[in-house]
C-alpha cells in the first residue's frame, strides 16, 4: 500500500519535521503568551492609551491573513533594516522569523482570551484584593491572573492546535516543517503525490486530536468549579 511504503521510506524525514513543526509551535506560544498577558492586560487596564495600542495590534493581526504577515516579517522587514546591517540570517534565517510572525499572529488572539479570562472572573475579587491594601498590579498578579488562567487553559490549548496547524503556511519562506517536507517529497516522487499528502495530514491529525482530547479533559476539570 502506498501509505504504508510512504510512512516506512520517509519516516526519519517526517519525524524529523514533526519536531519541528512542535518545536516552532512551543516556541511561537510562548511567546504569544507573553503577548497576550501584556496586550490583554492593556485591553482591561482602563487607560485609554494602552487600550488603543492593544486594539490596533488586534485588529492589523486578526484583519490581515498570516501568509501576508509571513511575507511582511520576512522580507519586508528585511528589506526595511537592511541599511542598519540587519539579517534574518544573522539571527536563525527563515525559522526565526517564521516564529517571530506565528508568536505575533497568536499573540493577538491570546490577548483576546486573556481579555474575555480576566472579564470572567467576579469584579468581587479585585475589588476584596484592593480593600486588604495591594496595589493593583500585585492585586492582578496574585489574585485575578491564576485564576483567569484556569479558565483560559481549554482555549489556550485550542489556540496551540490552530498554531500548530498555521505552521504549515510558514513554509512559504522554506522552514522544513511538516508541510513544506511533504512539497519536497513530492516533488521527487510524483507518481505517490496522493499518498504524501495523506500521511501528512495524519500527522496533523493525530496531533490535533490528541490536543483536542487533552483540552475536553482541561475544560470537564475547570468548567463550573472542580468536579
Amino acid at each position: 500500500m502506498a501509505i504504508i511504503d510512504i510512512l516506512v521510506r520517509y519516516f526519519p524525514s517526517f519525524n524529523t519535521a514533526l519536531g519541528a513543526t512542535l518545536k516552532l509551535t512551543v516556541i511561537s506560544l510562548l511567546m504569544a503568551t507573553v503577548l497576550g498577558v501584556v496586550f490583554g492586560l492593556f485591553k482591561v487596564s482602563g487607560i485609554r492609551p494602552l487600550k488603543l495600542i492593544a486594539n490596533i495590534y488586534i485588529d492589523i493581526i486578526r484583519g490581515t491573513p498570516l501568509m501576508v504577515q509571513t511575507m511582511i516579517v520576512f522580507y519586508g522587514i528585511s528589506q526595511v533594516l537592511r541599511p542598519l546591517g540587519f539579517s534574518w540570517g544573522n539571527i536563525g534565517g527563515a525559522y526565526t522569523a517564521g516564529a517571530v510572525t506565528l508568536s505575533l499572529n497568536a499573540g493577538a488572539y491570546m490577548a483576546e482570551i486573556i481579555r474575555g479570562g480576566i472579564e470572567a472572573i467576579d469584579k468581587g475579587q479585585m475589588e476584596a484584593a484592593r480593600s486588604l491594601g495591594l496595589p493593583y498590579g500585585k492585586a492582578m498578579r496574585k489574585v485575578i491572573l491564576p485564576q483567569a488562567f484556569r479558565t483560559m487553559m481549554p482555549s489556550i490549548i485550542n489556540q496551540f492546535i490552530i498554531s500548530l496547524k498555521d505552521t504549515s503556511l510558514i513554509s512559504i519562506i522554506g522552514i522544513r516543517e511538516l508541510t513544506q517536507n511533504g512539497k519536497i517529497i513530492a516533488a521527487n516522487s510524483a507518481s505517490m503525490v496522493m499518498a504524501i499528502w495523506v500521511v501528512v495530514a495524519l500527522y496533523y491529525l493525530v496531533i490535533c486530536t490528541m490536543l483536542s482530547k487533552v483540552a475536553l479533559v482541561v475544560e470537564r476539570k475547570v468548567s463550573y468549579g472542580k468536579q
